[in-house]
């Protein structure tokens, strides 16, 4: 959205360094409905800009379940509006873990506490 970019008519690293964290939380949910955190965020180095009506796309992938986090990338990438091109824009491997609700990480493969 307009909003959302620079006086060059792309979208600011800030916003999709906001996708990544969303989507790496969304993909964390697949293990288990409890509270995750962003606990690490590795180097995230942008490869192409986003113009202002393109299509952003954002897939997480599981690549390692530990006790209390799982790590998950991020890849990124946009469809051109020009030509309907996909090009890739970054990617970033977060580590995402469980905690209770004063912020202690927990197992997430047991049941989640209210």
């Amino acid at each position: 959205m307009p909003r959302d970019t620079n006086h060059y008519g792309t979208i600011f690293g800030g916003v999709i360094l906001s996708y990544i964290d969303q989507a790496g939380f969304v993909e964390a949910c697949h293990h288990g409905r409890h509270r995750w955190v962003t606990a690490a965020i590795d180097r995230v180095e942008f490869k192409a800009p986003v113009h202002v009506g393109e299509v952003v796309n954002f897939y997480g992938t599981t690549t390692r379940l530990g006790t209390t986090s799982v790590t998950v990338l991020v890849e990124v990438e946009a469809e051109r509006e020009r030509d309907g091109a996909m090009v890739p824009v970054t990617a970033a491997t977060l580590v995402m873990v469980s905690v209770d609700r004063d912020g202690k990480p927990i197992p997430f493969r047991q049941p989640p506490t209210a």
